[in-house]
């Protein structure tokens, strides 16, 4: 390993470096818009609350806040303030560490009311606060495969206007992916756990999981692919002016490890490897199959042979029995 990788990464002040959503958050998120927005094309919102430590967010807990937005005009909607501050008085009371890191939406994509509730929750930061609230979309269909989470951070961008109307440059925001991923503390796994223990369904076999576990990913790599034609589209046509230099380095480095499928020998090699892998599921499936048919003509016949043995047993002729419980024994002498 060399120096520079034993060297902790230097996060700069006031940036966020990652987020970090705990399994509470999304439970709550998804109880808010089943309670409030289920069946319509509203959203919710609601602040995170959390921890930050070297521009690392740790979303732990939130709460839902009363909004409502108008879907003809973009520009209205409406955030109770008093509410909002309330519950943070309350929650401060509970625990002290949790602050406000920032707030979620049910999206599932950015609204342009987004900029200017950042811009509101800001004020509620306690004071000294260096690092800016965050903005995370959970998205609450149950359809979605990948990750529910995409975390975004604001950025100023300067853009220079035209030399005709004035040299003055106008600083102008937007959103900015963060890395999220989901994580959680050992009690919350234990919760998590004992929620997913009644979920499993155990008449699912290997096989057919295995086949949903391929279908789903390669429906997000599809979604994937297409979000980075449509950015590579957009910067073609001009409508993005300043492309992401880090973003067009990773879709030359993922083309990069691509194999290269114009030589005959390499494919060949994957269909065999491909073709084996898939012979050894299905020979595994089919035996199983014979062992549980095999293990249900045993049961069969092991049924039928305990239910003759009791039919027999019915069917012998019964003891009479005298007073007293004793039987009743027949004297010789009678039949003479």
């Amino acid at each position: 390993m060399s120096d520079e990788d034993k060297t902790p990464k230097v996060v700069p002040l006031g940036d966020v470096e990652d987020v970090t959503i705990h399994p509470l958050v999304l439970l709550s998120a998804a109880d808010h818009y089943h309670r409030v927005a289920k069946g319509t094309r509203k959203r919710v919102v609601g602040a995170l609350l959390g921890t930050v430590s070297r521009g690392r967010v740790d979303a732990t807990n939130s709460f839902a806040v009363p909004f409502e937005e108008d879907n003809k005009n973009p520009n209205v909607f409406y955030l109770d303030h008093n509410y909002l501050e309330n519950m943070l008085v309350m929650f401060r009371k509970v625990n002290a560490k949790e602050r406000i890191v920032g707030f979620y939406s049910t999206g599932p994509q950015i609204r342009p009311n987004d900029l200017r509730i950042h811009s509101m929750l800001t004020r509620f930061l306690p004071k000294g606060t260096i690092t800016p609230p965050v903005f995370c979309v959970i998205d609450v269909r149950p359809d979605r495969k990948s990750i529910p989470t995409t975390a975004y951070k604001v950025v100023e961008e300067v853009e220079e206007k035209n030399k005709s109307s004035s040299n003055k440059a106008e600083v102008k925001k937007s959103f900015a992916h963060v890395p999220s991923s989901i994580g959680a503390m050992e009690a919350e796994e234990i919760g998590v756990e004992h929620l997913l223990r009644d979920i499993n369904d155990p008449t699912i076999s290997t096989v057919s999981s295995l086949i949903n576990g391929k279908m789903s990913g390669l429906t997000s790599l599809t979604d994937k692919l297409n979000e980075m034609k449509h950015y590579l589209g957009c910067v073609v046509e001009g409508k993005i002016q300043k492309p992401n230099q880090e973003i067009i380095a990773n879709m030359q480095g993922i083309l990069n490890l691509l194999p290269n499928l114009n030589v005959e020998e390499l494919v060949r090699a994957m269909l065999v490897k491909t073709n084996d892998l898939h012979m050894v599921i299905y020979l595994s499936s089919l035996i199983r199959s014979v062992i549980a048919l095999h293990d249900l003509v045993n049961n069969k016949i092991r049924y039928n042979e305990q239910m003759n043995f009791e039919k027999d047993g019915n069917t012998a002729a019964p003891v009479t029995s005298g007073s007293g419980g004793e039987e009743k024994k027949e004297d010789p002498t009678d039949k003479a």
